[in-house]
């Protein structure tokens, strides 16, 4: 498997010949628009650092037979803006584009009481690598490789680190990060701690295609 990380939240990861972009967002715009080939695009929720619509209208015209995939409440904004996609929500699986998917979990995790609360789809792509959006869901599954939400309003970085271990990965790299180019405390912590427990933390460079 091979990922690109464009920055924040936004990956090109290659499965099976495939590529595939997950949340298309408003920190990651410049980089994301002039990606060629893809052809599965996944949004995991509706809050503009995952989704920018304009964007994603940009995105498909580059790559028109890409297949949009993601929840109802993104799915009811992007229809009205004209864009067509296909619904895959918790407890649901199928292949898209070639790329086998699996939907696990239905909320964003809480920011302030309801404040921000919206649908929230973390998805399996492939068999290996989990990719759980804004939450810190339990798949219930073994997961190989893992994104890892490290810098955000509604977590810990101690709550990153134990969601790791929960899930056992043989290797996570961080997401939701907000385009930090040099590593800093929410990549090292994570990187001491969890080589105790025998999972390898890596921080991908941004814009470079790396095997994982």
């Amino acid at each position: 498997m091979k990922i690109k990380k464009l920055g924040h939240c936004c990956l090109i990861i290659k499965v099976n010949s495939k590529r595939v972009m997950t949340d298309p967002g408003s920190y990651t715009i410049s980089e994301q628009e002039i990606e060629k080939n893809i052809d599965l695009i996944l949004i995991t929720h509706e809050h503009s650092d995952h989704l920018h619509v304009d964007s994603l209208k940009n995105i498909l015209v580059n790559n028109p037979n890409a297949i949009v995939v993601t929840n109802s409440a993104v799915g009811k904004i992007i229809a009205e803006a004209g864009i067509k996609y296909k619904k895959l929500e918790d407890g649901q699986s199928g292949e898209f584009a070639g790329v086998f998917l699996e939907a696990h979990g239905d909320k964003h995790a809480e920011i302030y009481e309801e404040f921000g609360q919206v649908q929230n789809t973390g998805y399996f792509i492939g068999q290996d690598l989990f990719y759980p959006g804004d939450a810190f869901t339990n798949p219930n599954k073994k997961v190989e490789v893992l994104a890892l939400p490290v810098l955000a309003p509604w977590l810990k970085i101690k709550e990153s680190i134990n969601y790791a271990i929960l899930l056992k990965p043989h290797i996570c790299f961080p997401v939701h990060d907000w385009n930090i180019k040099i590593p800093g405390i929410v990549h090292k912590t994570p990187s001491i701690v969890l080589a105790e427990h025998n999972i390898s933390f890596k921080v991908l460079e941004i814009g470079k295609e790396e095997e994982i």
